[in-house]
């Protein structure tokens, strides 16, 4: 489900900035078999990979960390834009309030991971 709908106009910052959870994502709109989602996030995410679907993320506010299983952790602040190919394992986290974006497959899946076997 969207939030917007295509030809709808939405504005980034209002969005974000009506936006006060501590954890949020969902799907702002789709562009055919991808979606645009957005996240704000204060904390970390649990480790997961995707076994059908990249995902690129664009950092909008804040700074978002990208930890790997296998490199050398990122950080991304406001404008960087990294891809995560599918099947890598990784996790999200931020010290302060960070708001992405998010473009991957609308039926893409998510597969966590037990941490205690990382």
């Amino acid at each position: 489900m969207c939030k917007y709908e295509q030809l709808e106009v939405m504005n980034l910052d209002q969005i974000s900035s009506s936006i006060q959870d501590t954890y949020t994502n969902f799907v702002l709109n789709k562009v055919n078999e991808s979606c645009l989602r957005i996240a704000v996030i204060t904390g970390e995410y649990r480790w997961h990979y995707h076994e059908t679907c990249d995902e690129m993320f664009i950092v909008i506010e804040g700074e978002l960390f990208i930890d790997f299983q296998d490199r050398p952790t990122v950080s991304l602040k406001p404008h960087d834009v990294i891809t995560i190919p599918k099947g890598v394992i990784h996790r999200t986290r931020a010290l302060q309030r960070t708001v992405n974006l998010c473009f991957e497959h609308l039926d893409g899946d998510t597969v966590f991971i037990d941490e205690s076997a990382l």
